[in-house]
C-alpha cells in the first residue's frame, strides 16, 4: 500500500481517538428534555432525503424510537464526515447511522446492536469489461468516501491484489458517495468501494449503468454509535432494538430497505 494511503488511514483513525469529550448521560438527556441524534444526508438505503423528507431504514427506526422514549429526539441531518467526530466530542448523543464497526472506531465509540451485515464490495460501470473479478482491480482507480471505514479497510484489498503481484491504483476520496458514483458513471474512476447493501441499492436504481462486483474485505456489520463509556444510552438503544427484533418490525424494515433480513445478527456488537 502506498505511504500516502497509510497516512490517510492513520489520520482517519487518530482523529476519532484523540477526543476526550463525552456525550450526555441518559440522566442529563432526561434532565434537559431531549436527545440529539445525527443522521447522514445521502446514504441510501439507510438514510437519505426524498421529496424534502428524511427516509430510509434508519429514519424509520428513528420514528419508532421516538414513540417509546420519554423525551424529545432532535435530529441533525449532516454529511457523513461530521457524524462520528461529533459523537466523540459530545456534540451529538447518538450517531444514528449505519457506521461500519471496526477495531479502530471502538477505541473512541461504543456500538449498539448491529442493524445489518455490510461487507465491502466494489461497483463498476456495467459496460466496463476490463473488470470481471477482484484481481482485475490491479492498477485501477478506486473511489471511496473520506473518513469512512471503506477507506480504512482498503489495505485488505491491497493485500488481496498483492498475492498476484498487483496493487491498488489511485485512491480518490469524496465527501459523499453520490459524488463517487457520478465520477464512476462518467469514467473518472474505475470502481467505487462501499457496503454490499449500498451498492446493491445503487445497481437496483440504475441497472444499466452500474454493476456490483465481489467482496474486497472481511465480513463486517454496521451499527449506531454512542461515545465511549456512555453505558446507559447504549443500554437504552440496545433494549429498543431488541424489542424491535422481538416484535418483527426490525426485520420488516430490513426487507423493505435492504431486500433481505438478517435474523442471525448478534445482540451485541463486536468488530
Amino acid at each position: 500500500m502506498k505511504n500516502t494511503l497509510g497516512a490517510i488511514c492513520l489520520i482517519a483513525i487518530t482523529g476519532l481517538a484523540c477526543s476526550t469529550a463525552h456525550g450526555a448521560t441518559l440522566a442529563e438527556i432526561k434532565a434537559r428534555g431531549y436527545m440529539v441524534v445525527a443522521t447522514e444526508d445521502d446514504y441510501k438505503p439507510f438514510e437519505f432525503v426524498a421529496d424534502g423528507k428524511p427516509t430510509g431504514f434508519d429514519n424509520e427506526m428513528l420514528a419508532e424510537l421516538r414513540k417509546v422514549v420519554p423525551f424529545e429526539i432532535r435530529q441533525e441531518i449532516i454529511p457523513w464526515t461530521g457524524i462520528l467526530a461529533g459523537v466523540t466530542t459530545g456534540k451529538y448523543d447518538v450517531a444514528l447511522t449505519a457506521a461500519t464497526v471496526t477495531n479502530e472506531r471502538m477505541q473512541s465509540l461504543d456500538f449498539v446492536a448491529p442493524i445489518a451485515e455490510t461487507t465491502n464490495y466494489y461497483a463498476k460501470r456495467k459496460a466496463d469489461d476490463s473488470i470481471k473479478d477482484v484481481g482485475d482491480l490491479n492498477g485501477k482507480s478506486c473511489g471511496v468516501q473520506t473518513g469512512s471505514a471503506q477507506l480504512q479497510m482498503l489495505p485488505q484489498l491491497d493485500a488481496l491484489l498483492a498475492k498476484s503481484g498487483g496493487k491498488i491504483g489511485t485512491v480518490r476520496q469524496y465527501t459523499s458517495y453520490s459524488e463517487a458514483y457520478q465520477d464512476l458513471a462518467l469514467g473518472r474512476t474505475d470502481c467505487v468501494i462501499n457496503t454490499i447493501i449500498n451498492l446493491r441499492s445503487l445497481a437496483n436504481d440504475k441497472p444499466n449503468v452500474f454493476e456490483v462486483g465481489k467482496a474486497v474485505a472481511d465480513q463486517t456489520v454496521s451499527a449506531w454509535a454512542v461515545s465511549k463509556g456512555n453505558t446507559e444510552v447504549l443500554t437504552l438503544l440496545n433494549d429498543f432494538i431488541g424489542k424491535e427484533r422481538q416484535n418483527g418490525n426490525f426485520y420488516k424494515l430490513q426487507e423493505k430497505w435492504f431486500g433481505q433480513s438478517f435474523p442471525n445478527l448478534p445482540e451485541k456488537t463486536s468488530p
